[in-house]
């Protein structure tokens, strides 16, 4: 048996050789990782960087605690998008109306409350369309802004959306008011701890969700911030 004599100098080539390569292969992985993640048609926060916070409502049932969040939006002077499902406003028109009336911005939550993730690019289209038909028909206006139910999306969602003039909307504070243990002081807590310029707040029209408002709200004006809907932190090129 051969022993191979290696120097200190060729294994140290070999180690620097080697840990380039590995680096190149994680620098290979972070980008083609972006590349799925990223998508310019996409918007997580508004594309302005002003004082602006949009407080956005989806809106597939919780009626009882709507005209709660109507008053108390109304005391503050304070108009915000409401993203309505096709199903949900067959059902209640009237409720729609009234938000409107309010002079809240609506926008698209798809027909069905449905991972549309999993939806091919015409089921997509399909949905989408459904429900700007369905609120197109009550309240006579066009809509440019889609929010994809528990922001499920792929790309023929993004493609669908964007194909029929809409916009995709996601959020960049969460308040997870749906969650049984999302306490008022919980949702003040992930509104006030991670607000920023052109944030999107995502909520529900739930109990506690209309206790935390008043102080959410409070705590944003001491801030400077004006709250308003999606068009106010999207400027539209």
């Amino acid at each position: 048996m051969r022993l191979i004599i290696i120097s200190r100098k060729t294994l140290f080539v070999f180690l620097i050789l080697l840990v380039l390569f590995v680096l190149s292969l994680v620098a290979i992985m972070i980008y083609n990782n972006s590349e799925e993640t990223f998508n310019p048609d996409v918007y997580y926060q508004g594309n302005i960087d002003d004082k602006v916070i949009a407080f956005a409502c989806n809106v597939d049932w919780g009626n009882e605690y709507i005209p709660n969040m109507l008053e108390t939006f109304k005391k503050n002077d304070i108009n915000i998008t409401y993203f309505v499902t096709g199903k949900w406003v067959e059902k209640n028109p009237d409720i729609l109306k009234l938000i409107y009336d309010e002079k809240h911005e609506i926008g698209n939550h798809g027909y069905n409350h449905m991972d549309y993730d999993k939806l091919s690019y015409e089921r997509n289209k399909e949905e989408i369309y459904k429900a700007h038909s369905t609120i197109k028909n009550i309240l006579n206006i066009d809509l440019k802004y889609f929010a994809p139910p528990s922001g499920a999306y792929n790309n023929d969602t993004v493609k669908a959306a964007k194909d029929l003039g809409y916009q995709l909307i996601m959020w960049s504070i969460d308040t997870i008011d749906w969650r049984k243990d999302s306490t008022k002081d919980i949702i003040i807590k992930r509104v006030t701890e991670k607000y920023h310029n052109a944030a999107i707040v995502l909520m529900h029209p739930t109990e506690e969700t209309v206790k935390a408002l008043p102080e959410i709200i409070r705590f944003l004006y001491e801030k400077g911030y004006k709250i308003g809907t999606i068009s106010d932190v999207m400027k539209n090129y």
